[in-house]
């Protein structure tokens, strides 16, 4: 039989504080570490109600619970997730996590409570707990900026796009040609840089969520033909679009931005030969895959394709087809998604990226950016036509009305639903409103539109310009009478598309 001294020293070795209560609650055993954590001799504690220990706050209350338990005596832990406090010796509180466990001893009912200090490990949750807070406000902070980034930096390029749109039509000196086609060719390079790295920002910020749903990859396909047979051909290149029956259980426009980035470099680095986009796919599984017939990926660069401003063989110090931010893209987007991404390439041979993607049921929503412009057309507006244009920022409503002008349209403008309102009942001859989707007191285009088609009629031809890729605006595309232009605009797009409504209005 184990004597009591080896019991008291196998108890005092215990790191939690020990104390055996008897059935009216008095203390009758505590080992050393209840000394070490209240402060109190065994001698001053044992015969003591347990309820010593407790904040007189929490005594009444816990005699209650004490004689439930004796009523319904089992193992029990008390705390956790609780906020429950033990009272020291000197009066200080501390916090506790407390677990009950019944014996019998001479058959006399006895209760051992182990109580446990959680001061640090409470320090720690409420550092953790405002450093998620800290977080939280910090990511608040960034989406803000970056909503306020993509329209505030994107302003100032679109009145530079379409003052250079509007001076190449007035100018007419062969020099003056020359220098407006280097500005817009700068212009170009700087919206490419900036919405890059705008989308890299959203992206690390979470700004950016994804919008899963079922869809074809043809509509995706169509699209990106449309979009890069005119870039392909420049160069001399054939692209190769493979028809696709598949459906893909993702994010659409996400998924779009992933392949456009993949077909862009591939032009990009292929001098002969061909893209190629396909479709390979098995019971859960589709794989898209844009090959090209280019210059082709070292082994020891492989591993850095993917980083920031990194290019294939092209030196820090010279000029730059773009600023490698593509694939950096791709790859925070391939995460997001939660999708695989394969790359395989020889040199001088070409290079193959595979995207996986989740195969989708056989429906979908209609997916169909209306901004893709039409393979190498352009559609002269007619003249005269009366259009409304709905900006609140006085240099690109000044720029954008000068280009409108000069292309031969009549223009009426505004900076907010009220002006466009009371343009609309002074002019019922307007076919086609352009507005900025952010407009000042929180206004949007797409209130303008909808403002605008009470007073006029709901086919009322309608462009909207945005920077905003929110699920809201995207949703806009399936208006057949509407149409998205990206910022900063593309000056050529925005007359073809203008052109186009009108032309179908007619």
């Amino acid at each position: 039989m184990l004597s009591y001294d080896l019991v008291q020293s196998v108890l005092d070795s215990v790191p939690d504080a020990m104390v055996i209560i008897d059935a009216s609650g008095s203390i009758v055993f505590t080992n050393h570490q209840v000394s070490e954590l209240f402060g109190y001799e065994a001698n001053e504690i044992k015969g003591q109600r347990v309820e010593i220990l407790l904040p007189e706050r929490f005594r009444h209350r816990h005699g209650t619970h004490r004689r439930n338990y004796s009523e319904h005596v089992r193992i029990r832990p008390m705390g956790v997730g609780l906020n429950l406090f033990a009272l020291r010796k000197d009066g200080t509180e501390f916090p506790v996590e407390i677990s009950l466990s019944p014996m019998d001893s001479t058959g006399q009912p006895l209760a051992v409570a182990t109580i446990r200090d959680v001061t640090d490990r409470r320090a720690i949750e409420f550092e953790l707990k405002e450093a998620r807070k800290a977080a939280e406000r910090a990511n608040n902070a960034k989406s803000r900026f970056l909503a306020t980034a993509s329209h505030d930096l994107r302003q100032p390029l679109q009145t530079l796009a379409l003052l250079n749109g509007a001076m190449r039509r007035m100018v007419k000196d062969s020099e003056s040609a020359d220098a407006l086609a280097q500005e817009e060719q700068a212009i170009g390079v700087m919206s490419k840089l900036l919405n890059a790295l705008l989308d890299i920002s959203k992206l690390e910020s979470g700004a950016i969520m994804p919008e899963v749903t079922d869809f074809k990859v043809a509509e995706i396909f169509a699209e990106l033909r449309n979009e890069f047979a005119t870039l392909a051909a420049a160069k001399g290149l054939q692209l190769s679009v493979d028809p696709c029956a598949d459906y893909i259980h993702s994010d659409p426009s996400l998924v779009g931005q992933i392949l456009r980035n993949l077909i862009s470099n591939a032009i990009k680095y292929t001098r002969v030969g061909c893209v190629r986009l396909r479709c390979l796919h098995d019971k859960a599984i589709v794989r898209v895959e844009v090959l090209d017939t280019g210059i082709g990926i070292p082994a020891d660069a492989l591993a850095h394709i993917y980083d920031e401003f990194y290019q294939i063989g092209v030196a820090a110090n010279t000029a730059r087809d773009g600023y490698g931010l593509g694939l950096s893209i791709v790859q925070r987007l391939v995460k997001l998604l939660n999708l695989r991404l394969d790359v395989q390439s020889e040199i001088n041979k070409g290079s193959t990226f595979a995207l996986e993607l989740p195969a989708g049921a056989g429906h979908s929503l209609q997916y169909a950016r209306s901004t893709a412009p039409s393979e190498g057309r352009t559609v002269q507006p007619p003249v005269a036509r009366h259009l409304l244009l709905v900006e609140d920022d006085p240099a690109v409503r000044k720029a954008t009305r000068m280009l409108l002008r000069v292309e031969g349209y009549r223009v009426s403008t505004a900076a907010s639903v009220r002006e466009a309102l009371q343009q609309a009942s002074e002019n019922q001859d307007i076919e086609l409103v352009v507005t900025d989707y952010h407009l000042q007191d929180g206004e949007t285009g797409a209130q303008v539109i909808m403002a605008l088609r009470e007073a006029l009629g709901p086919t009322l031809k309608a462009v909207l310009v945005t920077g905003d890729t929110s699920a809201p605006v995207r949703e806009l595309s399936s208006d057949a009478h509407l149409r998205l232009v990206s910022k900063p605009v593309n000056v050529e797009e925005l007359l073809r598309i203008l052109g186009s409504l009108l032309i179908a209005s007619a």
